[in-house]
């Protein structure tokens, strides 16, 4: 008598749990059936895939507090900017006392109450009698702050584009290779946003300029045409800048067609942002307290929406699957 080898056979395959799961109630099941299959077929296509696997490394990777980290150093960096700024003022006035005295006395004359007139005017005269130690302090102040704010974009940026989430140890680099890097990095980015505000500035302003010298003014139809074109030179200006934010950080080189692909991405998405901020501020500065903190809010808004668009574009880059794709050869296994 000979023993019997126990019967071993190969698991099951996991199933795939549906879309819609079934409630228990065969008419609700069966009215549910076809929502779940036209579900089904919506997320494969291929385009939707994609989406779905850069919603999921953007939220596996922490992207949203990634974002909340970069606004609120963007927001922190704003202040050495101002300081700046106002030293800037402080030897425009200095320069020219006739303006100094007729801005004192354009704030003495327009506030009521004489303890606050007062206060803005000293104020006037500090920022003209302290103009160099403010200047000096903002600029080394936004100087390290922007190198620190470039820092944290472009880790964020890291974290969203590498094959795994830990970090290499082949990607630490002495601290001195990583401010140097941070500040051609930000002076890069300076140029880019340089050129970005010049190219929409110069379209919008020299769309209204042509019309009028061609005398067009009245042809209705031309303002659409020209709005498109304009629209388009700004959707340009930010493809420059995604561009370079998506080539020059990531430490290993996307491929170009999803780079490509991405940064228009980008581009569309950040001048939707523009679009809504446009839109939003005016009606959130028309209420009391918008006018008190509305600016603020809404700055930090476009600043956490611009790095959750940036952070998602960069997870949108890295998950790109092309039909030229490779695909990595199973193990071989020893018979």
């Amino acid at each position: 008598m000979t023993d019997k080898q126990p019967h071993t056979s190969a698991p099951p395959p996991p199933q795939k749990k549906p879309l819609i799961p079934e409630t228990g109630h065969p008419r609700i099941d069966r009215f549910m059936a076809p929502i779940s299959h036209l579900v089904s077929r919506f997320q494969s296509i291929p385009a939707v895939m994609h989406f779905i696997r850069a919603g999921e490394r953007f939220n596996d990777r922490l992207g949203s507090q990634f974002g909340a980290a970069i606004t609120y150093f963007s927001f922190l960096s704003l202040i050495p900017i101002l300081m700046v700024s106002f030293a800037a003022v402080g030897f425009v006035l200095a320069s020219q006392p006739d303006l100094l005295t007729s801005l004192i006395n354009k704030i003495v004359n327009s506030i009521s109450d004489p303890m606050l007139a007062n206060t803005l005017k000293n104020t006037v005269n500090t920022a003209v009698q302290q103009r160099t130690t403010v200047g000096v302090t903002g600029l080394l102040l936004a100087l390290y702050s922007g190198i620190s704010w470039m820092g944290n974009l472009r880790e964020a940026i890291r974290a969203q584009s590498r094959d795994v989430w830990e970090r290499n140890p082949q990607d630490s680099e002495k601290i001195y290779h990583k401010y140097t890097r941070d500040f051609i990095s930000l002076t890069g980015l300076v140029f880019a946003l340089i050129i970005t505000l010049s190219l929409t500035s110069i379209a919008g302003s020299a769309q209204a300029a042509i019309v009028h010298a061609l005398g067009l003014d009245t042809i209705a139809w031309l303002r659409p045409v020209m709005t498109i074109i304009a629209l388009t030179i700004s959707v340009l200006a930010n493809y420059l800048l995604f561009l370079w934010i998506f080539w020059i950080l990531p430490r290993h080189k996307p491929r170009k067609k999803a780079l490509f692909r991405g940064t228009l991405l980008a581009a569309g998405g950040f001048e939707v942002i523009k679009f809504i901020m446009t839109l939003t501020l005016p009606k959130l500065a028309s209420s009391p307290s918008g006018a008190a903190f509305g600016s603020v809010l809404g700055l930090m808004a476009f600043f956490y929406f611009f790095a959750r668009l940036t952070l998602f574009c960069a997870a949108w880059i890295a998950t790109a699957k092309y039909q030229d794709d490779e695909e990595p050869s199973p193990p071989s296994s020893d018979t």
